[in-house]
């Protein structure tokens, strides 16, 4: 149930987002502090219970959630903790034989799912990038040794046709075990943003300049503007409002040349009007999981991920009349996803909980969203 009193009232004012990020200072980073981190592993648990402090019993810790993890303390200042993180990234996960990063380590810490997943190893680079800014200058220097070797490892060991990189590969490299896919490689972009702006190297505009004009050219749907999940002319594709919003603010937010040079302004402005008529529910603001090429809705499907990228899309569109809507939405989102206790992770069209939990990944999503707002 709703409490009433928890939000800062119905003015669009400047209040509504304060209001967010007090929510997100005093509940949210809380949890992970306390209930929701394992002293004796020193990482998150996976999850935490919907009462905001019984922690979900751990069968594997992740590594792209030990990097989300290290950007959410890192961003809010708490070095302390960010230390612990980063020390716990490089203890468990770094794969010191084969090179990159395992998946996942069991509930005792040992490497559990071996594989080398691209979206795992963009996440080191953005969680990186995020601490060499703020951490003390040796654990800098070893973060931006970190980040740049990584970057080297998915360049040289998963590249793959059209200078796009493959999804997934064995845990020595060695075999695809996946195509190339948009999520990892919109996290890659993202992740190549924030090493561009910590370092000032240009090797990153370069990266970046390749991997945007390769998405244009493979995922981006002509018709609509947007980019699809797998590549056009896959069988059985689909477009995810919520990466579009994302999409949108990673591209008009950075500013960067290369996405102009690719046509993925232009294309993200279309996207997002299409993505807001046919996957955002008029009457409570909420963003639908998927839609097809033509509009319908595949999935219905409310995750708070995708609720936050709106909002950043909101914050971010060049045009003052979509911006107009932010403070409205911003109401909307916190009467329907914020808890005094937490967030509701997942829910369906008409309100019913479809995930009570609330994962490690989110406060990500939080963080970066708030950034945005005004």
């Amino acid at each position: 149930m709703h409490d009433p009193d928890f939000t800062a009232g119905t003015s669009p004012t400047s209040a509504t987002c304060a209001t967010l990020r007090a929510h997100y200072e005093r509940v949210v980073l809380p949890i992970w502090r306390g209930p929701g981190f394992n002293p004796a592993m020193r990482l998150a648990y996976e999850a935490v219970a919907s009462d905001g402090v019984t922690p979900v019993p751990a069968h594997r810790y992740r590594a792209m959630a030990c990097a989300r993890q290290l950007f959410v303390f890192a961003h809010a200042g708490d070095i302390g903790h960010a230390d612990k993180l980063f020390d716990s990234l490089q203890t468990y996960f770094q794969d010191r034989q084969n090179g990159g990063w395992f998946y996942s380590v069991d509930a005792s810490g040992a490497p559990h799912e071996r594989q080398k997943d691209l979206y795992t190893h963009a996440f080191v680079i953005f969680a990186c990038a995020e601490y060499a800014r703020r951490a003390l200058p040796a654990a800098a220097k070893n973060a931006l040794a970190v980040l740049e070797e990584t970057s080297a490892t998915i360049e040289s060991r998963m590249s793959a046709e059209g200078d796009l990189f493959q999804s997934a590969m064995t845990e020595d490299f060695s075999t695809a075990s996946g195509s190339a896919l948009q999520n990892p490689l919109m996290h890659l972009t993202e992740a190549w943003l924030a090493a561009r702006e910590t370092t000032g190297d240009a090797v990153f505009d370069r990266r970046l300049n390749k991997l945007a004009a390769a998405l244009a050219r493979a995922f981006v749907h002509r018709e609509t503007g947007c980019i699809a999940e797998l590549p056009m002319g896959s069988a059985n594709n689909w477009l995810e409002p919520g990466h579009q919003f994302e999409w949108l603010f990673l591209v008009e937010g950075s500013g960067h040349a290369a996405f102009e040079a690719a046509g993925l302004n232009r294309a993200l402005m279309r996207a997002f009007d299409f993505v807001q008529q046919y996957g955002v529910d008029p009457l409570t603001g909420g963003v639908a999981a998927s839609v097809n090429e033509h509009g319908d809705v595949i999935d219905s499907t409310q995750r708070i991920w995708a609720q936050t990228e709106y909002l950043r899309a909101l914050a971010t569109h060049a045009g003052g009349a979509v911006r107009a809507q932010l403070p409205a939405q911003i109401e909307r989102f916190t009467k329907r996803f914020l808890r005094p206790h937490g967030w509701i992770e997942s829910q369906t069209a008409h309100g019913g909980i479809v995930r009570a939990e609330m994962p490690s990944t989110t406060p990500y999503h939080l963080a970066t969203a708030y950034d945005a707002l005004p």
